[in-house]
């Protein structure tokens, strides 16, 4: 029984040496403090902010009628009298338009043929061509919905005109044959931000995990006489588990208080959807932190050198995003590429956030999400400890 508890006394003085070692590691190491702690306190501010308004007003654009009448300067005022669209120019021909774009004094252009109003009043299609900077999606979306819209309104005005109705029911019926009643579920802006920020803020949070364990992995690489994770020198270090748990007690106190801050504080600070309760929120990130901080630590092995890190974690960013099947369908993601998903936690964190905060599930709806966090955790701990077993080996070796 005292050797039991002799070892079980080694074993809780190593790991809380190595977490104290690891923790004063973060604090001193610029680059590693900046990627754990200032990056997921600054930047998803900074993204936040940029799609607050989820919406933009007064998009300039430039009209170039080549009709000059009646329809086509109707269409110019209705869609100059929308709040999304603000008529700024009128230009002569579509060479001059584009220069307006290229200066950025408008961020599209309508352009208006000659044939316009011939064509309605022959009974033919017409048409209206729209240009639009696609730098900015929401000026898109505006411009383009706009011209959509009050084109719609003057084709109704033609089709009551030529009814030979009797009666507002009846102009209301040809209009309108089948009345939709459209409601916004999950989304009631309609916005860029609500829809795809809840994913991106569970992807900071894995990435600069990762990031900042793999810079602190290419840290020891360097300062190791050896080149390896860990110390040849230092007697704590004499257990692969001893040293995972110690490294993740370290990781998992900073990333608790970054967690909270994304999940909880972000989406409160810029009104986006948030309609998990605190306790189903911690529960669905418990296992996602705990995955991700071992995930950072399997890879840590492939890491060389500090730079390292930062490109393999910059470079997947985008694609791991698109797994998710938030920003592109998941029906549309080819088998494969939905396999190779199941490898990262942000796959499944950022489908149970997003079905908890932003759709309103409980936690037993997300269960599937959740077990798949907790087997990746365990496989990533297992990984973790399989490396710092095979460095422990490559240390004796030397």
């Amino acid at each position: 029984m005292s050797t039991f508890l002799k070892k079980y006394k080694e074993h809780i003085t190593d790991v809380l040496y190595i977490w104290r070692q690891e923790m004063k590691q973060i604090i001193h190491d610029e680059g590693v403090l900046m990627f754990l702690v200032i990056v997921p306190l600054g930047y998803p501010l900074l993204y936040s902010w940029i799609y607050n308004n989820e919406s933009v007003h007064e998009v300039p654009v430039v009209v170039v009628d080549q009709s000059h009448s009646q329809l086509s300067r109707q269409f110019i005022h209705d869609c100059d009298a929308t709040p999304d669209v603000r008529v700024s120019f009128y230009a002569e021909d579509l060479d001059e338009a584009r220069s307006l774009v290229s200066r950025q004094l408008v961020k599209g252009i309508y352009l208006i043929p000659s044939d316009f109003a011939t064509r309605i009043n022959r009974g033919e299609q017409s048409t209206v061509s729209v240009y639009c900077d696609m730098s900015l999606m929401l000026a898109y979306k505006a411009i383009y919905q706009t011209a959509m819209i009050e084109a719609g309104r003057i084709g109704a005005g033609l089709s009551i005109k030529k009814s030979g109705n009797y009666t507002k029911r009846e102009d209301a019926l040809t209009v309108q044959p089948l009345a939709v009643d459209e409601v916004a579920m999950f989304n009631p802006s309609g916005g860029y931000g609500s829809c795809v920020l809840p994913a991106v803020l569970m992807l900071i949070l894995q990435q600069t995990l990762a990031l900042g364990i793999g810079m602190s992995a290419g840290t020891a690489r360097e300062r190791n006489r050896n080149g390896q994770l860990i110390p040849d020198d230092d007697p704590h270090y004499r257990g692969a588990y001893r040293i995972v748990s110690g490294k993740a007690i370290c990781y998992g106190m900073i990333a608790a208080v970054t967690s909270a801050y994304l999940a909880m504080a972000i989406p409160r600070m810029f009104s986006f959807p948030q309609l998990a309760s605190g306790w189903t929120l911690l529960l669905m990130l418990i296992p996602f932190v705990t995955a991700s901080i071992f995930f950072g630590m399997a890879i840590s092995c492939i890491v060389r050198y500090r730079e390292n890190v930062m490109l393999i974690m910059v470079f997947v960013s985008l694609p791991l995003l698109f797994l998710t099947g938030v920003s592109w369908p998941q029906s549309s993601i080819p088998g494969v590429w939905q396999g190779v998903s199941w490898l990262f936690p942000s796959t499944f964190g950022v489908r149970a956030f997003i079905r908890v905060n932003s759709m309103g599930a409980s936690f037993s709806q997300i269960l599937p999400e959740i077990r798949i966090l907790w087997i990746q955790a365990a496989a990533y701990l297992g990984l973790a400890c399989l490396v710092y077993r095979h460095q422990f080996r490559l240390a004796k070796k030397l």
